[in-house]
């Protein structure tokens, strides 16, 4: 039967996968893998046999087509990303948007991604909030931190270890240095950490301690 599922695989524990997302990546007909090289590691640790292909965000436009001509005769496909949920920061809107328009019947399974964790043990408000995903790096980037300053929701913003001091002076400068902020890095991994204080503070830790790995900033909204 013609389906995409959209499957969330693990943000760093390989535990973290469900067991419905190995059973679906094994009846598929074919996966769609952001990095095949990752992905294989993550398939050979499950024994899963399943064709695999090349999706990303390099050649997803021109993939598109040939995605959706397979499906429409008649063949299942799993999509997964190198870790967490596909089209969070990832690969996937475009095609889950043209299955849609095509009468593809999409399924997204329930599973990993990193934001929920780091909001939740961040110790800010989570009853609202919004996800900014990566910030703009040039164009855009002002305007945009312009209108966070005044946004009353906990604000979830993924970055780069390299690019963090300078993300946190940036929200120093438009939002404060005493505005409340968790910075949650290696989510689910071995030398998992969260570092909680004022953007001042916090800003300061990691020009002393420079990070390393994936990181989730949490910022608490204007009061």
């Amino acid at each position: 039967m013609s389906k995409l599922y959209i499957v969330p695989t693990p943000i760093g524990n390989l535990k973290d996968m469900t067991f419905r997302a190995i059973d679906v990546l094994k009846e598929v007909d074919l996966i769609l893998a952001e990095d095949s090289r990752t992905s294989g590691k993550l398939l050979k640790h499950y024994e899963i046999k399943t064709p695999m292909q090349s999706h990303h965000m390099h050649n997803e436009h021109k993939t598109l087509q040939g995605v959706i001509k397979k499906l429409q005769s008649g063949i299942s496909v799993a999509l997964i990303s190198d870790a967490g949920t596909p089209a969070i920061s990832d690969p996937g809107f475009l095609l889950t948007r043209a299955c849609l328009e095509n009468n593809i019947e999409v399924e997204c399974l329930p599973g990993a991604t990193a934001f929920v964790p780091a909001l939740v043990n961040s110790g800010l408000p989570n009853d609202k909030f919004v996800f900014e995903g990566f910030l703009p790096v040039k164009k855009g980037r002002q305007t945009r931190l312009k209108q966070l300053a005044e946004e009353s929701r906990t604000m979830i913003i993924y970055e780069s270890p390299h690019k963090l001091v300078k993300t946190l002076n940036h929200l120093i400068e438009y939002l404060g240095e005493d505005r409340p902020v968790s910075i949650s890095r290696e989510l689910t991994k071995i030398y998992e950490e969260t570092v909680r204080g004022s953007l001042k503070d916090v800003t300061k830790h990691y020009i002393n301690n420079p990070p390393k790995g994936e990181i989730v900033i949490v910022v608490g909204g204007i009061k």
